[in-house]
């Protein structure tokens, strides 16, 4: 059955549900793949005979799942899937994207020493200004912009050696060249979550729009000894990317 075979249903359940599950069927079945325009606002009103409060209303709580975005003159776009990520898992993203059948790319903005502000300072337990070495680097799934990262390393697992160069970044994993040339491996850490919207630069970046929302997840991983390695911060896509938490009682 097509989103438009039949009829709705007389009932209890409002139109505009009816309308928004009978999309989503069909967004989920392959009727309407990523990058496609849903019905708009008049078909919906001429094929169902509603009102347009009950067409944009389906359409609205659609937009608020993150299965479609809402362009003006362009209509409503099917998303590509979001990615989930288990709150209990620590991956590099490399790992992350290959596990769920996408390939990770990476977009090297910085790599160099930079002052340590409070909370890389609090991390690492060094002093505020401290040399730390940054990396800033925009994070892609099958091309798509995922995520802006910015990653400090403890001068302790650094040292005097070299530390990784634009071009190791942009081709593997952090993760991968910290046990390969630092022998540092990582194994747990702590993560913090919270909201946020996408100031213009990191807008452009994430091709979204100014004020879009964005997850920001600060991590503090650390060796099998608790030694810190590496301070964070990532701005995801809201729309791309969601967290899942696995409760048990």
């Amino acid at each position: 059955m097509t989103w438009d075979t039949d009829n709705l249903a007389d009932g209890p359940l409002p139109l505009w549900v009816q309308i928004a599950d009978r999309l989503r069927v069909a967004i989920a079945g392959g009727e309407f793949r990523p990058g496609d325009a849903l019905p708009s606002e008049a078909r919906l009103n001429e094929r169902f005979g509603v009102s347009r409060t009950t067409a944009r209303a389906s359409l609205d709580r659609l937009e608020h799942e993150g299965l479609i975005r809402r362009r003006s003159g362009k209509g409503s776009i099917v998303m590509s899937p979001r990615v989930e990520q288990p709150l209990n898992l620590l991956a590099s993203f490399s790992e992350d994207m290959r596990r769920r059948g996408l390939e990770p790319a990476y977009a090297t903005h910085e790599a160099d020493y930079a002052p340590a502000s409070q909370e890389v300072a609090e991390a690492f337990d060094i002093e505020i200004g401290a040399p730390a070495f940054r990396i800033i680097r925009l994070l892609k799934a099958d091309g798509e912009p995922m995520a802006m990262s910015e990653s400090w390393l403890s001068p302790a697992v650094l040292d005097a050696s070299a530390p990784p160069q634009a071009k190791d970044l942009d081709s593997s994993s952090l993760y991968a060249w910290l046990e390969k040339h630092r022998n540092a491996k990582i194994v747990g850490g702590h993560e913090f979550i919270e909201a946020a919207k996408a100031t213009r630069r990191l807008a452009e970046h994430l091709a979204i729009a100014a004020g879009a929302p964005l997850l920001v997840a600060r991590r503090r991983s650390h060796t099998a000894d608790g030694a810190p390695i590496e301070y964070a911060i990532v701005h995801y896509r809201a729309d791309r990317y969601r967290f899942r938490v696995d409760l048990v009682r």
